[in-house]
């Protein structure tokens, strides 16, 4: 470390003398003083050109022409005039540059940490990984599972977990580029092309693109009953201006939901804005980023069992069987001695994967 700031200051002193040095030679050359006169005499050029052509007026030729003659006579005047330079301001811009390495050098001692060991990106990635991953925020996660997919690149899984991880880290291009990677592991698959879809709309802002429409077609190809393609297809529809035929089959989709639906509640808040204008009806709110969020929440702030409970259940709603059983274990872990709440958190473990 002392011998990279030593270094440092070497290499700063030899800069300033280079420097030092060619101002010295330029204050030497006294031509530099007289670089102004061929500037005069091309103003005095220009204003007769433009006499000439009609674009300045006899008056405003004269007066132009006498103050470009005067700054031409007075820099005739003035002469070649050298430079001069002090030596000692040379010898005090050298010692300066040679003591500012130095001078970062006494703050970092001073309020640095140069003790501190080098923390390299792989050793890094191995801790986020032998951490559990309700204790990683979104970032962190979409690296662990960047590495996982890397190390498995036949498997569309470790793709689907990224996308999500990289939604809910504010990402949605790189969500996109995971599924579409998934979706080319497992075309066979609904739920990657229906999870592309919503990632298509999320990086268009919210615009059902020709591209969306395209992977929601496959996904329904694939499931006739998809939700989420019939969904944003209908939404699709509705914003080129097919508002009753979109609206139609919004209504037949909220008739296939069943009562205790979660997306039913969005669904009738998006028929009835449509209903009321013209304007796009809101997309179905992310599912899964919400139960990121959820998640996050509990990583930092873990002593709230509704969200436990909460979070559980939505894990199994998701059929996100793993995260389940992860946050699952925690949550028992941390309400061993409260019989009312595992038996919450088991009740929520048993509910039926969403369709």
């Amino acid at each position: 470390m002392f011998a990279f700031w030593i270094a440092a200051s070497l290499l700063s002193a030899l800069v300033a003398g280079l420097v030092l040095h060619r101002a010295a030679v330029a204050a030497r050359a006294p031509e530099a003083a007289e670089a102004t006169l061929p500037l005069y005499r091309r103003q005095l050029r220009e204003i007769d050109e433009l006499a000439e052509r009609g674009l300045l007026a006899p008056s405003e030729r004269r007066s132009a022409h006498a103050e470009a003659a005067r700054r031409l006579l007075s820099a005739a005047d003035a002469g070649g005039q050298a430079w001069t330079a002090d030596p000692r301001g040379r010898r005090l811009a050298l010692g300066l540059a040679a003591a500012a390495p130095l001078l970062a050098l006494g703050l970092y001692l001073l309020v640095g940490a140069p003790g501190y060991g080098d923390q390299p990106y792989a050793r890094r990635l191995a801790e986020w990984r032998a951490t559990p991953p309700t204790q990683l925020d979104p970032t962190r996660m979409a690296a662990v599972l960047r590495s996982v997919a890397a190390e498995q690149p036949g498997d569309p899984e470790p793709y689907r977990f990224l996308a999500i991880a990289e939604m809910a880290s504010g990402d949605p291009a790189a969500a996109t580029r995971a599924l579409r990677r998934a979706v080319s592991l497992a075309p066979q698959r609904a739920d990657l092309w229906e999870a592309l879809g919503e990632a298509a709309v999320l990086e268009s802002e919210g615009e059902v693109t020709p591209y969306a429409q395209a992977v929601f077609q496959e996904a329904l190809k694939l499931d006739p009953a998809s939700p989420t393609a019939r969904f944003h297809l209908a939404r699709g529809r509705i914003e080129a201006g097919e508002t009753e035929e979109g609206l139609a089959e919004w209504r037949a989709l909220r008739a296939d939901l069943a009562a205790d639906d979660p997306r039913r509640a969005a669904l009738d808040a998006a028929i009835a804005e449509a209903e009321q204008g013209p304007a796009p009806a809101p997309a179905m709110p992310d599912i899964g980023a919400m139960v990121e969020g959820l998640a996050a929440r509990l990583a930092t702030d873990p002593d709230d069992p509704e969200g436990w409970v909460r979070l559980v259940r939505s894990y199994a709603v998701l059929g996100q069987d793993a995260r389940r059983d992860a946050a699952l274990a925690s949550a028992r872990a941390r309400y061993a001695d409260n019989p009312e709440i595992l038996s919450r958190l088991a009740e929520a473990a048993r509910a039926e994967p969403m369709r």
